[in-house]
């Protein structure tokens, strides 16, 4: 078993981290700060070493104690909905800015020693082209914020630059030919991908028309890994965290199933030139 922390810990200790430090810049006493916010002392030592996880209320009390701005207070609140709800709304993510879930998802992939992405709609968002992050973000964003959005996604794409980490990325051939954009931007993004598949970490493998399904298991949505300690899951209104380990061995089996039947290395490569002959082509 890896002994990477579960995202929950991430968010434990960073909201620790960050209201003992708010604290601080405020010049406050953790007895001050406490019977402004209206508990005991104990209770605020508690929070701030990670043992009590506050409520919605307490933090915002904390928030006025000490004289938050807008972004400390969203940060605060973001981290308690991580720790409050695994399920999280597009809604919310959207409306807080979903560049700061692409933050979030950095943070647990630094320190992820092996990633597994499996898509079967679109192209692995580590793998993905400036041009096709735009068209996939659609026009639930403004354009400051799908900027911002793009900028997230691509500094997330350095983790792949780490060699001390493995990457295993599996997608379908329909997940390569759905077009996010014109011919171009298709041709220049599977070429994008034939180039990050030439990393001495990094395995992208391609299943293509012809393969047969593994017996029983034919996945209906994108499945990302990390390590043996979380799956993240992600549906139209809302992204999934997966903890428990039994679920999480279900989708090590299914992955490893899919992994079994597409094409790796030179082959994959093979099918990647082809997809993107096409593309050019057309």
């Amino acid at each position: 078993m890896s002994s990477t922390p579960l995202p929950s810990q991430y968010a434990r200790d960073k909201l620790a981290n960050l209201l003992r430090s708010m604290r601080v810049r405020s010049q406050l006493t953790s007895a001050a700060a406490a019977q402004r916010a209206g508990f005991s002392q104990s209770k605020l030592s508690k929070i701030e070493n990670g043992a009590l996880l506050l409520s919605f209320a307490d933090g915002e009390a904390l928030c006025r104690a000490y004289g938050a701005t807008a972004d400390q207070r969203d940060e605060v609140l973001d981290l308690l909905k991580l720790l409050h709800d695994e399920m999280e709304s597009a809604r919310i993510v959207l409306r807080r800015g979903a560049h700061r879930k692409q933050q979030a998802y950095a943070l647990i992939e630094a320190e992820t020693a092996l990633y597994r992405d499996l898509q079967v709609a679109y192209v692995s968002g580590l793998l993905q082209t400036p041009a096709y992050i735009r068209h996939m973000a659609g026009t639930a964003m403004n354009d400051s914020d799908r900027e911002k959005h793009v900028a997230a996604r691509i500094a997330r794409q350095r983790v792949l630059d780490d060699e001390t980490k493995s990457f295993v990325f599996v997608m379908t051939e329909g997940a390569l030919r759905w077009r996010a954009g014109s011919s171009q931007v298709m041709a220049e993004q599977i070429e994008h991908i034939t180039e990050i598949s030439a990393r001495p970490n990094v395995r992208v493998g391609v299943i293509p028309w012809t393969a047969s399904a593994p017996h029983g298991v034919m996945p209906g949505h994108e499945v990302h890994i990390y390590d043996d300690r979380l799956v993240v899951i992600g549906i139209l209104t809302a992204t999934a965290n997966i903890q428990d380990p039994r679920d999480i061995e279900q989708y090590l089996v299914q992955f490893a199933a899919l992994e079994a039947v597409a094409s790796f290395g030179a082959a994959g490569r093979a099918e990647l030139e082809r997809i993107a002959g096409d593309f050019a082509g057309s």
